[in-house]
């Protein structure tokens, strides 16, 4: 039987960005891509809660609507148009391009991963899903 070995990935966060003019952001999602696995996916999810704490009047769904279309280029959909069908290498590149939109990559870092569709739901998990923690002091 033979070991998996493991390959290099590259990883993004994606951020919900509600005033440009502030800067604040949280962060809404990951997209990870592994030319050597073939990979390239993306997992999102708005806390609205979260969202409210920064802009309490903001409707969360077209970030919701702009994430899904980002998903649809990820995933190479017909319906996303041209950048849909460039290699996943472009895509994955065409995402993580700085931007000045409501919804902005981070800098791209790097690991390696046997199984990169695990390493993108704990990425997900730990970068995006954590529970805020509340601080007290005394």
């Amino acid at each position: 039987m033979t070991e998996p070995t493991k390959k290099p990935f590259s990883y993004a966060l994606l951020r919900a960005v509600p005033s440009i003019e502030r800067g604040e952001c949280i962060n809404v999602g990951v997209v990870l891509f592994s030319r050597q696995h073939g990979f390239l996916a993306m997992k999102t999810g708005i806390d609205p809660d979260r969202l409210a704490a920064f802009t309490p009047d903001l409707d969360p769904a077209p970030m919701a609507d702009r994430l899904d279309q980002i998903a649809d280029v990820i995933d190479g959909h017909e319906r996303a148009g041209a950048l849909a069908q460039l290699p996943q290498s472009e895509r994955f590149g065409w995402l993580v391009a700085p931007s000045s939109t409501a919804i902005q990559p981070s800098e791209v870092h790097t690991g390696l991963t046997d199984d990169p569709a695990a390493e993108l739901r704990r990425l997900f998990e730990t970068l995006v899903r954590q529970p805020m923690r509340s601080t007290k002091s005394d």
